[in-house]
């Protein structure tokens, strides 16, 4: 048997990876194809892989289940949190008891479920989790304070989801089951999580801190001993309450997370390595286990179900959970479509599924095996699969701006670039003045901007615009050829402070903007030009400037008199751009696709002149 079992192991890793290489391909979760893969190999595909094939599966799938909610945890920093409480605390509160009421709900009506088993399904489906939202935001580069909102919910609705189950399911065992039975089951193993991911990260910080792991092998010893920490974590809780040790990985991965532990980037890499591994094994395994028997023995029912959980459930809980919100309306609604189920409902129904059939329960098994992985796959294909494309059609991909300093020029610049949707992170060393912008509302990550693994984490990388705003015209210089030598950021823009450096910065070729000579202009604008400076300070409040690519077609072909009744009134198109030449366009000038067009007037003519032109 383990002659036939090392290859087959060896095949589904290989599988793994081109399903993960076949997703950056086409920008779609990995998970779509580890699906697929999974039911290839399955008992209604090759039949390869049946439920005899793993005997310890419920244990392989534990043991992953730790691995990969800890490098989940590992990634979700408290700071970014900060960025999104409110949206976060309600998706994980008000969103997770409206999935669950509306989801049990549904599935008492539709399939004719017990009670019990319909809050046991309801239970499952609230998680999301890292293992799909992860894979979706790294093709869609929302805002980060969208991206955070979803990961904070995936990460914590993945351990309440396996803590509800287990306690659900345990109720259903009890002769008499009660609110106060349901509340001490549900604390217990919350608080024995917690504990024990407290315990295990205040040990692992230590031996990283202050141990000799050996000058020679220290990041690898590092990186052993957090993996062999997560392990820890997981067993121990779950051995004092069932299913606390998701609670307590998930606990020990946000300590370590933000606690500044040495090595924390291989640590981070090598993690996220384990993770792919261990997370394409168990969802193929699982999806290999599937029986198209037990989906097509819910019928109507079970397709009422996976609609209500896409079309209704999850976009009510969002909607309410963000109502009043730092959240645009096409956020609201992109949030609302991506909610994708994924690795814990897939594996603790499994398990729960056997404990079923052992106990002579095969009906409600496969009532909750079919109805689980039937959202599973409808969520995974429909929401994951067609994530970019309908983030591209609600345009809420922004460009991506990284600001280095917060004084008043940075943040005034940070505040109009966040007005136009863009996605704007300031970067700022100073404490006091991080939290005074993040009280007008802005992005922050403190640390030092001339340190590159601050720029590396603030996420230059994917930064299409870098602006050194601070008052030290050297932070600014090591900044701007950071960005163009290192990064090769597309736009870099320096604020050079003392006239006397513009050639330093000329010769790093970067947009410069003196102040000096930005406010020698203002005040001979304010001379020779009073009107012009006078609209110009409304620039935001009653007055805007923007420039637009033409992508609307009904609009290329035709001459600018021609669009009269089309475009609002109370803005002109001043400035037209073709290929590389920029002119004032004459009346009778026929418009181009990809044309670029500069638009002035009053700022709510110029907004709706924007979205027309770019055919929204």
């Amino acid at each position: 048997m383990s002659s036939q079992l090392i290859p087959l192991v060896a095949a589904i890793i290989a599988i793994g990876i081109v399903a993960q290489l076949l997703a950056d391909r086409f920008e779609v979760p990995s998970i779509v194809f580890l699906l697929v893969a999974g039911v290839a190999l399955g008992p209604e595909g090759l039949g390869v892989i049946t439920t005899d094939t793993f005997a310890s599966l419920p244990a392989i799938v534990g043991l992953s289940v730790a691995i990969i909610v800890f490098e989940g945890a590992f990634h979700l920093r408290i700071e970014n949190i900060r960025q999104a409480t409110t949206e976060s605390l309600r998706l994980v509160s008000i969103g997770a008891a409206i999935s669950l009421l509306g989801t049990a709900l549904v599935v008492r009506f539709a399939l004719g479920a017990d009670w019990e088993v319909s809050f046991l399904i309801g239970a499952l489906l609230v998680a999301t989790g890292p293992t799909v939202i992860t894979p979706i935001l790294r093709v869609v580069p929302v805002r980060d304070r969208v991206a955070t909102a979803l990961e904070t919910e995936g990460i914590v609705n993945d351990v309440t989801a396996a803590i509800l189950a287990v306690v659900v399911f345990k109720i259903m065992q009890l002769e008499e089951p009660t609110l106060p039975a349901f509340l001490e089951l549900f604390v217990e193993r919350i608080g024995t999580g917690v504990g024990v991911g407290v315990i295990v990260a205040v040990v692992i910080w230590v031996v990283l801190r202050y141990i000799d792991l050996s000058p020679g092998d220290a990041p690898r010893n590092a990186r052993l001993v957090v993996l062999a920490g997560a392990l820890v974590a997981f067993g121990a809780a779950d051995t004092v309450a069932s299913e606390a040790g998701v609670a307590a990985v998930a606990t020990a991965g946000i300590i370590l997370g933000n606690a500044g532990v040495p090595y924390e980037e291989q640590i981070s890499e090598f993690k996220g390595d384990i993770t792919l591994i261990v997370l394409s094994f168990v969802f193929i395994a699982l999806a290999a286990l599937l029986e198209f028997s037990d989906l097509l023995s819910l019928g109507v029912g079970g397709l009422i179900v996976a609609a209500a959980v896409i079309l209704l459930i999850r976009p009510l809980d969002v909607l309410i959970s963000t109502r009043g919100g730092q959240f645009t309306t096409s956020e609201r609604l992109f949030v609302s479509f991506v909610g994708p189920r994924g690795i814990i409902p897939a594996s603790v129904a499994t398990l729960f599924a056997v404990e079923l059939q052992a106990a002579g329960e095969s009906e409600a098994a496969t009532l909750l095996v079919g109805t689980v992985f039937l959202v599973i796959g409808s969520t995974v294909v429909l929401q994951g699969g067609f994530a970019r494309q309908i983030a591209e059609y609600l345009d809420v991909i922004p460009m991506r701006v990284l600001i280095i300093g917060s004084g008043r020029v940075g943040r005034e610049v940070a505040a109009r670039l966040e007005e136009r949707g863009e996605n704007v992170v300031v970067i700022e060393n100073d404490e006091t003045a991080a939290e005074r912008a993040r009280s007008e509302g802005l992005t922050v990550h403190i640390g030092d901007g001339t340190d590159i693994d601050v720029l590396r984490t603030a996420g230059i990388e994917n930064a299409k615009t870098m602006i050194a705003a601070t008052g030290d015209d050297k932070v600014n210089l090591f900044v701007g050829q950071q960005a163009t030598t290192n990064f090769d950021v597309e736009r870099v823009v320096c604020r050079a402070n003392d006239p006397d450096n513009m050639g330093a910065f000329d010769d790093l070729d970067v947009e410069t903007i003196s102040s000096t000579h930005a406010t020698a202009q203002a005040i001979d604008d304010s001379i020779e030009r009073p009107a012009m400076a006078r609209w110009v300070d409304m620039l935001g409040e009653e007055g805007d400037v923007q420039e637009v690519t033409l992508q609307n077609d009904e609009l290329a072909g035709r001459p600018l008199n021609d669009l009269g009744t089309d475009l609002p009134g109370g803005c002109l198109v001043a400035l037209v751009t073709h290929g590389t030449d920029t002119f004032v366009p004459e009346a009778d000038y026929t418009l181009e696709a990809d044309d670029r067009l500069t638009l002035v007037g009053e700022r709510q003519a110029v907004q709706s002149t924007t979205s027309i032109v770019r055919g929204e």
